[in-house]
């Protein structure tokens, strides 16, 4: 029984690292789930990290471009940054960011930068509501993404509640959207905010020890297809 049990897990924890693969105008995008709001991206000869801060990164390939959302732990990782940079390696994250990232190019709401073959949007992310008294996320100092390859648009949402910025978005093929209080929001305001913007596609992510139940039960019947997966595995 236990032999089972650990080959069980094993079993789960490969297929937390599966990459998920999507068709786009320019071949296939391979993004890999790594560990709570990090993941990779792998188009065309290029791999793309986002906000590489937790999880396992022996032997995955270094960055040709990293993208950063915000200065917590759980998403900056300046150790993990320079293990992952190359010569040439283009880091984009917010001003907040850069202070402690020098080898960043500044981003901000609003801005567009193409990087290769990659277009990124840089989206406001941010508290509308204070919890236990604190605004854990100021607007205007973090970024979420859409990053746009082969005609395929990715939202990655970063640390926020369900901005209107977010609820405006257009045209988004596949979110991967956060949800855990205090610091963001519950899964039922994450699918009520889904809803608004309405992707083909859509993962719970960032949402450590969030019960993702009401998330997907607030989406069913929407035609948003829901993708649940282990992201704290690795």
């Amino acid at each position: 029984m236990r032999l089972l049990s650990c080959l069980l897990l094993a079993a789960s924890a490969a297929l937390a690292a599966a990459p998920e693969e999507f068709r786009t105008s320019s071949g296939t995008l391979l993004l890999t789930p790594i560990q709570h709001a990090s993941l990779m991206i792998q188009a065309g000869g290029k791999v793309l990290y986002i906000d590489p801060a937790q999880g396992k990164y022996d032997g995955l390939p270094q960055a040709d471009y990293l993208l950063i959302t915000d200065i917590h732990g759980d998403h900056m990782v300046p150790a993990l940054v320079k293990k992952l940079s190359k010569p040439g390696t283009v880091i984009l994250a917010p001003k907040a960011v850069a202070a402690t990232i020098k080898e960043a190019t500044v981003i901000s709401n609003g801005e567009t930068r193409t990087i290769g073959d990659f277009k990124v949007d840089a989206i406001p992310m941010y508290n509308m509501t204070p919890a236990n008294g604190t605004i854990y996320h100021e607007k205007g100092r973090g970024n979420g993404y859409v990053v746009t390859y082969g005609g395929k648009r990715f939202y990655f949402s970063g640390d926020t509640e369900g901005i209107p910025e977010m609820k405006a978005l257009k045209n988004i093929d596949v979110a991967f959207v956060c949800m855990n209080l205090p610091y963001t929001m519950s899964p039922a305001a994450a699918a009520d905010a889904v809803k608004a913007f309405h992707p083909a596609i859509v993962y719970p992510y960032h949402y450590r020890g969030s019960d993702l139940t009401p998330f997907s039960k607030g989406l069913a019947g929407t035609g948003i297809e829901v993708r649940l997966r282990d992201w704290y595995a690795n």
